[in-house]
């Protein structure tokens, strides 16, 4: 059995508290050294480029900027959907180091033989 972690964000900015959640979750499974990958669709494409997570979604919530960090450092990737980049006019090349650009097809490449799934 598989011990990645795939998680599906749909949201950015304009709901923080759910955007905190999915990368408590996703820094949870990366540090634990499990191959982690957030995919990304949506508004959450924006949070692929640098400087855009600004945000503390609550009182006592770490600020997202620094559980990107965390995330990065403990090997997390992103795949940013390649529909939402075109259709938000974002420019892949000023993505992130770990984001790439990628659609369904890599997502289901990346799980091969499966994945423990979350979606936001």
């Amino acid at each position: 059995m598989s011990n990645k972690a795939a998680i599906s964000l749909t949201t950015g900015l304009e709901d923080s508290e759910k955007v905190t959640v999915a990368f408590l979750v996703a820094v949870g499974a990366a540090e634990s050294g499990r191959p982690t990958l957030m995919f990304l669709t949506k508004e959450a494409v924006r949070l692929a480029v640098p400087g855009v997570a600004q945000a503390v979604a609550c009182a006592g919530c770490p600020p997202l900027s620094e559980l990107m960090d965390r995330y990065e450092k403990a090997g997390g990737r992103y795949l940013v959907c390649p529909i939402c980049v075109k259709a938000k006019k974002l420019d892949e090349t000023d993505f992130l180091p770990n984001a790439e650009l990628g659609g369904t097809v890599q997502l289901w490449e990346w799980i091969g033989d499966g994945a423990t799934t979350f979606s936001y």
